[in-house]
């Protein structure tokens, strides 16, 4: 059932527009047309946090333009859904997104949808529909105080299907310093990988510790009865670029 064989059940995993990729520093293109991007986020759109056996996610309120994403590659104003992490079975490897052969612990991605097609379920069907910030993790020294929020909280989702109250929370703490970034169009990094993504993936890092990892590891991907199993390694390895050309905010 890995992602190799997500294609016999969901064809467009083998499509030309697939994510995630090796970012290879020597083919991306500067583009100085590529204008900064910004996020305004309402704290109280937070909602709940959740295990769904694949992932740890905080679910936003998006009714309406409330958490929205601007600027950068998008056209548009995107509203804020959910975030979610992907991570690995130890501190070397984790992250989706590889850059120049360079493996992060984890790389959460924080996922934005574009209204003028009416709902998430329209948005998924077209190419400007979805817009994901991604943003590495490294293990390190000083690390960053403001995903401690998220880690507290997993104690009360240790199991799949569990899900807690996540209220009053500002996703934009979690950005690095530097705003630059790479984008490139994509997909989603799970079945059923539609090919609506922009994707804007932040250069910099932010740090966390080697326990607030250990700690992402102790969920368990199986229900409340049913014998622990860690949720690890929810990553999907680098898909073929296929011709594709990856952008830079930056020289």
């Amino acid at each position: 059932s890995g992602p190799e064989h997500w294609h016999e059940n969901y064809p467009l995993a083998k499509g030309d527009n697939q994510s995630p990729i090796e970012i290879n520093s020597k083919e991306v293109q500067h583009d100085s047309s590529l204008s900064s991007w910004h996020a305004s986020y309402d704290p109280d759109a937070a909602k709940t946090i959740l295990n769904n056996g694949r992932t740890c996610r905080v679910v936003f309120d998006d009714s309406f333009d409330r958490s929205v994403l601007r600027g950068g590659p998008l056209l548009e104003v995107y509203r804020l859904r959910q975030l979610h992490l992907h991570w690995g079975s130890s501190d070397d490897h984790g992250s989706e997104h590889v850059i120049d052969g360079v493996k992060y612990a984890a790389e959460l991605h924080m996922v934005h949808w574009n209204p003028k097609h009416g709902n998430f379920a329209g948005a998924l069907r077209e190419p400007d529909g979805v817009a994901v910030v991604g943003i590495f993790l490294k293990v390190g020294k000083t690390p960053k105080p403001e995903i401690k929020r998220i880690l507290q909280a997993i104690d009360n989702i240790k199991t799949k299907g569990k899900e807690a109250p996540f209220p009053h929370f500002d996703p934009s703490i979690l950005f690095p310093k530097s705003r630059d970034y790479w984008t490139y169009h994509g997909s989603f990094t799970t079945p059923p990988c539609e090919e609506c993504i922009t994707w804007i993936l932040l250069r910099e890092p932010i740090e966390v510790s080697s326990d607030q990892m250990a700690k992402l590891r102790s969920l368990s991907k199986n229900g409340e009865n049913e014998p622990e199993s860690p949720l690890v390694d929810n990553w999907r390895p680098p898909q073929p670029v296929k011709g594709r050309i990856v952008k830079a905010s930056f020289k």
